[in-house]
């Protein structure tokens, strides 16, 4: 069957049989908008989308690595605020002849993935559409602490990251040249595995600036340096470079080091503190902020790379 078979409605009806009711939603799927319960009169929110053969490829990654991916992109901008993930909608865009096993997968990934952070789908949209499009809006509880914005941070604050950084990207190539494996890079791409609880840990300990890894580390703090009007400087030995990525490096002739640093599919949070806060156990340092302007790497300018949209 296909997504023409069951129509509209009928789709509507087969994707939300099965969501079990968020903890938070007064109101869930079904009516007109659905309503969220707040712990503090807050709601942190923001939207992501998706494109067929911009953002995955059916024949690279199954409905259900889409679903996941979909997902986690969405809430890692919520912990990146030092918020916890509440809430998902969902719109969908999709040929009439779509498969309706391939909506299956994607809805049973997006929903592994709300669970794993106790969040729900609380409602969404469907549409027709001569290619795939998934459009997300993730609600976030700050829980009583205060929103983490990329403007905070000062000289003399310390860099740090938590989460992977260059796996995905290391994916990405590995599949881009044709082959499946080593499947740990292969799946990284796929099915990233963003720190979610981290952004919280870290606004409770003071963080003063943080952001996620979504269009690479030099890229993404350099949204830091510029908000905050800082400067800041990267240490390459800090950076984790591990020996999987040295390995995948060696055999497509390719500085490990370019994913660590341009590479964002992987979601890590990066995060500046000030120095008298004893950093939580899962970051680590990597550099420091200083007078000046942009991202320095060993004291150099990095080629930004990374993704931008349009360019």
């Amino acid at each position: 069957m296909t997504v023409s078979d069951l129509g509209e409605f009928g789709l509507i009806a087969r994707v939300t049989a099965d969501l079990e009711p968020a903890p938070n939603a007064v109101v869930g799927p079904g009516d007109d908008a659905a309503v969220i319960a707040t712990s503090d009169h807050r709601v942190v929110a923001s939207t992501d989308m998706l494109v067929e053969n911009r953002h995955f490829r059916r024949d690279w990654s199954t409905a259900e690595d889409v679903g996941h991916k979909a997902a986690a992109r969405a809430f890692s901008d919520i912990a990146a605020m030092g918020a916890l993930p509440s809430a998902l909608l969902v719109s969908f865009a999709a040929p009439g002849t779509l498969e309706l096993g391939w909506v299956d997968g994607l809805m049973s990934g997006l929903r592994a993935e709300c669970a794993g952070v106790e969040a729900g789908i609380v409602g969404g949209d469907v549409t027709a559409s001569d290619t795939i499009v998934l459009g997300l809006t993730a609600l976030g509880d700050l829980d009583g602490g205060n929103p983490v914005t990329l403007d905070g941070a000062r000289p003399g604050d310390i860099v740090a990251v938590c989460g992977r950084l260059g796996w995905a990207a290391a994916g990405f190539a590995v599949l881009g040249r044709g082959f499946r494996s080593p499947v740990q890079v292969v799946t990284a791409h796929r099915r990233p595995e963003p720190p979610y609880f981290e952004g919280r840990r870290a606004a409770a300990v003071g963080a003063t600036a943080m952001t996620d890894v979504s269009d690479g580390l030099v890229a993404d703090l350099g949204h830091i340096a510029a908000a905050s009007e800082v400067r800041i400087d990267l240490r390459a030995d800090a950076l984790d470079v591990p020996a999987k990525l040295r390995e995948v490096g060696g055999a497509l002739n390719v500085d490990p080091l370019v994913w660590v640093l341009t590479g964002g599919d992987d979601y890590a949070l990066v995060a500046t503190f000030p120095r008298r806060v004893e950093l939580p156990d899962t970051w680590r340092p990597i550099g420091l902020v200083a007078e000046g302007e942009g991202v320095r790497v060993d004291g150099r300018r990095w080629p930004v790379g990374g993704h931008e949209h349009f360019r």
